[in-house]
């Protein structure tokens, strides 16, 4: 079965689980309520997480509003980045934004995402999310931000790549160069294990890596195979040392002018959207293991062991740094809800 027929049958199945077929929509209305929504991702629903979402979303809302609530979609950096897309909700000329990275510069307490193999694996982070820690979060970066976190969503887990060795554990990291993000976050990381962290811009990556510039480079799969690094990285070791998470953010002061009916269509819509979101992904992680491996990609997966290596190496730096910028207790607060989950899990 395609890709394309397993998303379709995907997005049938979820209007079906909504009730929403020709003969049952609401009363069409004149649009009352206009939403801009934007994002940076590409346009096309079947490989886009963002695009599939937002488009569920819009879907959902128009429907049961009865068209009463309008959604504009702006995929593709249209509205500008993430950033600016942030910048333009809490102001309100956007209602709403799905941004990933860049709102941890709006509520600094979204970093704590970012400790190193905090989450090991999306059944703990999504219970996380989703659970008391999730909401507490998003009151305390309402309060900071006048932006409503309405859902979360993935990114997925970040893995290392390199054109030199397999990388079984923090020594095979030593004395390589890894491309990171700008973001000394993913510095510490690197230089915790004893690997040079080298910031470079995201475009300009494949021809540092082809270059020699760097040795490797650290991103999800989707990113790996959708950049074609495979032709430039001969081995990827699936430690998934950070879990990405995706935000999707509505400016507060427009969300309260909705009539409560419609806020809860919304909220609904918003938790809908992050499961098709995260099926796009889960899908793509899936099937991109194997296609990289087509590709002529050396995959390895680190025994428990060496992931506690991994663990143990990686996250006191960043920890260190995070405490600096937040404190301890948001940090204190995610690993317990990360315990409780997998104890939850476990039962």
């Amino acid at each position: 079965m395609s890709r394309r027929i397993v998303v379709i049958a995907m997005g049938i199945g979820v209007l079906t689980l909504l009730g929403l077929s020709p003969g049952m929509l609401p009363p069409v209305h004149a649009a009352q309520f206009e939403i801009r929504l934007g994002h940076s991702d590409p346009p096309d629903i079947y490989t886009s997480r963002k695009a599939a979402g937002s488009t569920v979303f819009k879907n959902i809302v128009e429907n049961e509003t009865g068209g009463a609530v309008k959604v504009n979609l702006y995929p593709a950096g249209q509205l500008g980045g993430e950033r600016e897309v942030a910048e333009a909700v809490k102001l309100g000329s956007v209602q709403i934004g799905m941004l990933s990275g860049p709102f941890s510069g709006f509520c600094r307490e979204a970093q704590v995402f970012d400790i190193p193999y905090l989450f090991p694996s999306h059944l703990v982070a999504y219970r996380t999310l989703e659970g008391p820690f999730g909401k507490e979060l998003a009151e305390e970066c309402l309060k900071k931000t006048g932006m409503r976190i309405l859902t979360y969503a993935q990114v997925g887990f970040r893995n290392f790549t390199n054109s030199a060795r397999v990388i079984r554990n923090p020594a095979d990291v030593k004395g390589l160069k890894f491309r990171v993000m700008e973001n000394p976050v993913y510095m510490n990381l690197v230089r915790s294990m004893g690997g040079a962290p080298t910031p470079i811009p995201w475009p300009e990556t494949y021809t540092a890596l082809q270059q020699k510039v760097v040795d490797g480079q650290e991103n999800p799969i989707s990113a790996i195979k959708f950049a074609k690094l495979y032709e430039v990285q001969k081995y990827m070791t699936l430690d998934g040392h950070t879990f990405g998470v995706s935000f999707m953010l509505i400016n507060e002061k427009f969300f309260q002018s909705l009539p409560k009916e419609y806020q809860t269509i919304v909220k609904r819509a918003a938790l809908t959207s992050a499961v098709s979101e995260n099926g796009i992904d889960n899908l793509d992680s899936a099937i991109g293991i194997q296609f990289l491996k087509d590709k002529g990609m050396e995959i390895y997966t680190p025994t428990a062991g060496e992931k506690a290596q991994f663990r143990a190496a990686a996250q006191p730096a960043v920890i260190a740094y995070l405490e600096q910028q937040i404190g301890r207790t948001w940090i204190d607060k995610v690993m317990r809800a990360v315990k409780d989950a997998e104890a939850a899990l476990e039962r």
